[in-house]
């Protein structure tokens, strides 16, 4: 009897420590992430050591579900270098991960055709996947974000009364979408809207500065930083963007290089690691890179 009730709350401790390990691994905070991937980069890009790069990159996408950010492109550099030094990265399974990840950038997978080809993902199998992803989008998302766009760069914002009317109807969106969608992100919404239509973010929500739900938007989109959401850029320019033109004050993360002369380094590259942003100097040279 005894025997039976410890095995009864072993088996209930087991229970609690797997939902509580579960919930845990589901709120990674990708800032951690986004600063490793910057550590790594430097690695590779600087310090030469490839297969150095492999390892750890290896290490950090088994905590972590891969982003590829632009220009750093974490994911596929890692696939790309193991494949070069034969080192393995996990074969199809890796590789299946990386097509959502190309998806959103039309046309680019053809790149990629020879690396998929060699493990054995032929040419029509990545297609159909790309159209798989696409039909996973949130259409009503993208139709919203399609008209948002459009709407956003009418006659080329030009027209004051016409700005400042579309503005606070696209935050109105953007509210809507935090609180029924969560992040509107590139695997929500995709980069290529309806009628071929761009829709990087950053742009849209420069143009929230002066929205009564900025300080709203401000603190939403540090959380989906943090979910891995939101990317770091797209933050950092709408700050960045208020604190000049509005609050008149220094900007934080420096994106805007044109005013780097005028900027703490060492205090906006302290801000940069707070939300997992390169260092000034790392990022200009990432901006460079072909």
């Amino acid at each position: 009897m005894k025997r039976n009730l410890i095995l009864k709350h072993m088996g209930l401790l087991f229970i609690i420590s797997f939902i509580f390990f579960s919930c845990k691994s589901q709120h990674k905070n990708y800032i951690v992430y986004y600063n490793r991937v910057n550590e790594i980069d430097s690695i590779y890009r600087v310090a030469n050591q490839p297969e150095e790069t492999i390892k750890q990159y290896r290490k950090l996408f088994r905590k972590y579900n891969p982003k590829n950010q632009d220009r750093i492109k974490e994911y596929e550099t890692y696939i790309k270098l193991a494949d070069q030094y034969q080192k393995n990265f996990g074969g199809k399974k890796s590789l299946y991960k990386l097509i959502p990840l190309i998806a959103p950038y039309e046309g680019s997978e053809k790149s990629y055709f020879g690396l998929f080809q060699k493990y054995g993902i032929d040419s029509s199998e990545v297609k159909q996947k790309i159209a798989d992803w696409k039909k996973g989008l949130n259409k009503r998302l993208v139709d919203s974000f399609s008209i948002a766009f459009t709407r956003d760069q009418a006659e080329g914002r030009r027209n004051f009364q016409l700005m400042e009317k579309n503005d606070r109807i696209n935050a109105e969106l953007i509210k809507w979408t935090f609180e029924n969608y969560g992040y509107p992100s590139i695997q929500k919404i995709g980069l290529i809207g309806n009628d071929g239509v761009f829709m990087p973010m950053h742009p849209l929500f420069s143009h929230m500065t002066e929205s009564k739900e900025y300080n709203y938007f401000k603190t939403k989109m540090l959380e989906y930083i943090k979910s891995g959401d939101c990317t770091p850029k797209d933050y950092a320019n709408m700050v960045d963007r208020h604190d000049l033109q509005i609050s008149k004050q220094e900007m934080p993360y420096g994106s805007y290089p044109s005013y780097s002369s005028v900027i703490d380094t060492l205090k906006v590259n302290r801000n940069r690691k707070n939300i997992g942003l390169p260092p000034l100097r790392r990022s200009s040279k990432i901006k460079n890179r072909l």
